[in-house]
């Protein structure tokens, strides 16, 4: 899906002072979490009508004691369970009211002045659901945000081609090229990590679907944006830096991120294609694995591993 857009200009019309509700779910998050808190008063210049909510998945740091001492006054909600950042999401939306837009965030953004407006502005374009901004790296670097469906195509050219030269090929499923990201665009999906969500879209889409615990929740969510009618925008004009990528050190992680590709295509395709799919995951994570490393030789275990029910999916993640 190539379809560009114009970029919005921070200076619309927000006459409706339509709510806009920030979400933002830790799980001991304590080091993180204050230097987004600390972004969100310049993040959020140019509205008025705005809430924090803070969902917390029974940290065990002081994330709810950082959270509550802030000058920012978020609205805290204990959810008494590690439940995966679905349900935390669901349990902070539980709370906000339906004519409110939603910004979700990880505890680890750092809103720029005036990307909230921006996306908001995004949002009120002609049949859009879901806007996503422009992802940099702390060094100002891009970060590679967007994604294709996933496919058996795309599958196989990250495992033989890798990111680089799989998206070259307009094949792979990360879109890794820079001319991609400067102009805004309709998407098939885009992280998680950063994602504002129209009133409407929230209405008829409905809650995340908790059974993924953590990854591809977001692939699921915006895949049922694109099939109630909305559009899923990129909005370049509106930029945060996201200090993320635990999961490329992380082999508990990692697993979880590749159970979760596999089972989110199992959802919506026959043996045959989700056999396919598999392998090609399998082949990427053992060609990369070949110089010994233990993130991908836990990816390349993953692959073939049985997929795990949502229920199931706090005491794999604790005993992991």
């Amino acid at each position: 899906m190539t379809v560009q857009t114009a970029s919005v200009a921070v200076g619309f019309s927000a006459s409706d002072n339509r709510p806009l509700a920030l979400v933002i779910v830790t799980y001991n998050s304590a080091d993180t979490l204050g230097g987004l808190l600390d972004t969100l008063a310049d993040g959020l210049e140019g509205l008025s009508n705005t809430e924090v909510v803070i969902a917390d998945n029974a940290s065990s740091d002081n994330s709810i004691a950082l959270a509550s001492a802030h000058p920012i006054c978020p609205r805290i909600i204990p959810t008494g369970r590690n439940g995966g950042y679905a349900a935390g999401i669901n349990a902070a939306l539980a709370t906000i009211e339906a004519g409110a837009d939603v910004l979700i965030l990880n505890p680890d953004i750092r809103l720029s002045r005036g990307a909230a407006a921006r996306l908001v502005a995004a949002l009120r374009l002609p049949g859009v659901g879901v806007a996503a901004p422009r992802v940099v790296h702390e060094d100002g670097t891009p970060s590679f945000s967007l994604r294709r469906e996933p496919t058996v195509l795309t599958a196989w050219a990250d495992a033989l081609l890798g990111d680089k030269l799989g998206s070259s090929f307009d094949q792979g499923e990360c879109i890794v090229d820079d001319t991609h990201y400067r102009i805004a665009r309709d998407v098939d999906w885009a992280s998680g990590a950063a994602l504002a969500i129209s009133a409407e879209a929230r209405e008829r889409v409905g809650p995340w679907d908790e059974t993924f615990f953590l990854y591809s929740e977001e692939v699921d969510f915006q895949r049922r944006v694109r099939a109630a009618g909305f559009r899923i925008v990129y909005e370049p004009e509106a930029e945060l830096i996201h200090i993320g990528g635990e999961y490329g050190q992380n082999s508990r992680l990692y697993s979880i991120l590749t159970i979760n590709r596999i089972r989110d295509y199992a959802r919506h395709h026959g043996m045959i294609s989700t056999a396919l799919f598999r392998l090609a995951v399998w082949t990427g994570e053992a060609l990369r694995s070949a110089g010994g490393s233990p993130v991908h030789r836990a990816g390349m275990a993953a692959a073939i591993r049985r997929q795990p029910s949502g229920a199931n999916w706090p005491k794999i993640f604790q005993q992991q």
